[in-house]
């Protein structure tokens, strides 16, 4: 199983290119199965989550077509891929398939809504909570969907072969449910209006994509979306939208590690809060034509408290990496995890660099420290491991991040981009 090795206390200095969202690729690439036209996406991340979506479309009849790059693309640049759903001929998405990633899941929405039924396995993913399927499900139910879970499968027909207009409100907000309601709504008779939608610019790129499909759509980037069914979707060519998770990540490593960085392709305005938090810290933060620019100050990491939220808040993708940040803070900093309850596996690790943390509960108070030294760590899953990757980074002597497979479902070139901005950083196969 490979590893990335890291010699730390390298500042960080160059560009580095933001890649296409993992998590609007994803259902962006579902989104296919809704029509028999070709669907292109472009700025498709190389990730393992994609390779591995790819499968389970190709295992429903999916045609799926990567083109080569084209005059002006960049090295850095994403995949563009064509989606052909002509002809679906499995409903079925098997336990071996979706057990290995939780977005797969979401094909139930698609499936149901073009075919009529579908047998999709109940997901797996990262274990970083139970992160139920309920709202998807009773979202669905109110779509006219009669719903059983039988041997760990859950089984979904619409009567009449067509889903029916509803008004469906979820109790949380759920970025999982809102697209899964949503994509099932464009094909149902009649008008949808779905309540506490979330807001998350992947729910908005996902619906701007399936309006250039034929859907119509209204009230998009509010918690109110309503959706007018059709009796069938069209092609579209649509762009994947900037990974604002990666974003936050590489802003939080330069102020980390020192330096200047320039993020290109970055949108500061998928992040602004977790932006703000970082200027707070005592990092200078520049928009600028093309992107933006990270740069810590001579002043070093102040301490700052943060409470994970639902977009426009502070992201929960974000809590493992800020962590990292505030380990080498000048004081005492506080961190709450609202969205999972099981989201401080990597305190453990982080704690092996000599970081001192403390969990109670949902809070994690972590007390600054003048030096982390380089350790064996062990990712637990996508976010925490490449906090430990910030936390080589900055520390004293080397570090060895083992079972790097959770790094390859999120993060593009993770090694290859840092080293190109002064970090000592390889991959060990193994």
């Amino acid at each position: 199983m490979d590893r990335i090795r890291i010699v730390g206390g390298n500042q960080l200095n160059g560009e580095i290119h933001i890649s296409g969202a993992k998590n609007a690729a994803l259902p962006l690439m579902i989104a296919s199965l809704l029509t028999e036209e070709p669907l292109v996406l472009v700025n498709v991340p190389r990730l393992a989550d994609v390779k591995q979506l790819e499968r389970i479309l190709e295992n429903h009849g999916v045609d799926i077509a990567v083109h080569g790059r084209r005059r002006g693309d960049t090295e850095m640049g994403g995949q563009r891929i064509t989606f052909t759903a002509s002809d679906i001929v499995d409903t079925t998405a098997p336990y071996e398939l979706v057990s290995t990633m939780r977005a797969s899941f979401w094909v139930i929405g698609p499936l149901l809504a073009r075919e009529g039924h579908a047998k999709v396995s109940l997901p797996g993913g990262c274990a970083i909570g139970t992160r139920p399927v309920d709202f998807y499900l009773d979202g669905l139910r109110q779509l006219g969907a009669e719903i059983e879970i039988d041997a760990g499968y859950v089984l979904a027909r619409a009567p009449g072969g067509r889903l029916k207009g509803a008004s469906v409100r979820f109790p949380k907000v759920s970025v999982g449910a809102t697209h899964v309601v949503m994509m099932a709504a464009t094909l149902a008779e009649g008008t949808t209006t779905i309540e506490n939608a979330a807001l998350e610019p992947e729910v908005t790129n996902l619906a701007e994509c399936l309006v250039a499909m034929g859907a119509k759509i209204s009230g998009i980037g509010t918690g109110r979306l309503v959706i007018e069914g059709v009796e069938k979707l069209d092609g579209a060519i649509h762009e994947v939208v900037p990974d604002r998770i990666e974003t936050g990540t590489y802003a939080f490593a330069a102020a980390m590690t020192g330096g200047e960085v320039f993020l290109r392709n970055a949108r500061p305005e998928l992040l602004q809060s977790a932006l703000d938090v970082l200027v707070r810290t005592g990092v200078d933060v520049t928009t600028e034509e093309g992107g933006l620019r990270i740069k810590r100050n001579g002043n070093g990491i102040m301490p700052v408290d943060v409470e994970t939220d639902p977009f426009p808040g502070f992201p929960t993708d974000l809590q493992a990496q800020f962590m990292a940040l505030m380990a080498r803070s000048s004081g005492v900093s506080a961190i709450k995890e609202t969205i999972f309850e099981n989201r401080f596996m990597h305190v453990a690790e982080l704690a092996r660099f000599g970081a001192n943390i403390h969990v109670d509960g949902q809070t994690a108070t972590v007390t600054g420290v003048p030096e982390l030294k380089g350790a064996q760590v062990m990712a637990t899953d996508l976010r925490a491991s490449v906090s430990l990757v910030i936390a080589g980074l900055a520390a004293r002597g080397e570090t060895v991040v083992n079972r790097i497979y959770h790094l390859d479902r999120g993060f593009e070139r993770l090694e290859n981009k840092l080293s190109r901005c002064g970090a000592e950083i390889e991959r060990i196969a193994g």
